[in-house]
């Protein structure tokens, strides 16, 4: 997986924490994972189709989701709340939306489908195809998982080229 993918996720997550938290959020640890993903709460995977393929998994301790329902909301919002689930996926739209716009200013051409929220059981057969990058952020609301499995499927020069046939 290209850095050049992951990175506007990453700088856009970190925006988007430090303004709804009201304090800067910190990387506190990065996995790979080749096996499935085990959801720590609350999760919405966006998935994309074309150039780029892949999806994205943003999952939340339910106090840290609670925190972002209750900047949205305008008022304190309690973590069992059907509101909390509802501000994940608003959030994985804020998150995505920011990145998106970067890639395709550079040029990357895919479209991007909503949000879903994820049970535990899709969180492991969404992570058990192909390899991700899993980044923790800790804030002082609980940690943040941005959960990353992308890949750019530019054709090289060489496969638009016709072949001489011999």
């Amino acid at each position: 997986m290209k850095m050049d993918l992951i990175q506007p996720f990453i700088g856009s997550l970190d925006a988007v924490l430090a303004e709804m938290m009201h304090e800067p959020a910190s990387i506190a640890d990065l996995a790979m994972e080749e096996d499935g993903y085990r959801r720590k709460g609350l999760a919405a995977e966006v998935t994309f189709k074309g150039q780029i393929e892949g999806r994205i998994i943003l999952d939340m301790e339910p106090r840290a989701a609670a925190k972002v329902a209750s900047y949205l909301a305008g008022a304190d919002v309690d973590p069992s709340e059907p509101m909390v689930s509802e501000a994940v996926s608003e959030l994985a739209n804020m998150v995505i939306g920011n990145a998106v716009t970067q890639l395709n200013d550079r040029g990357f051409q895919f479209k991007v489908f909503p949000p879903a929220l994820l049970t535990q059981e899709q969180c492991a057969k969404a992570g058990s195809d192909s390899e991700a990058t899993v980044l923790c952020f800790a804030t002082a609301c609980g940690n943040v998982y941005l959960n990353i499995a992308m890949k750019y499927h530019a054709r090289r020069s060489r496969e638009r080229s016709p072949m001489a046939v011999a």
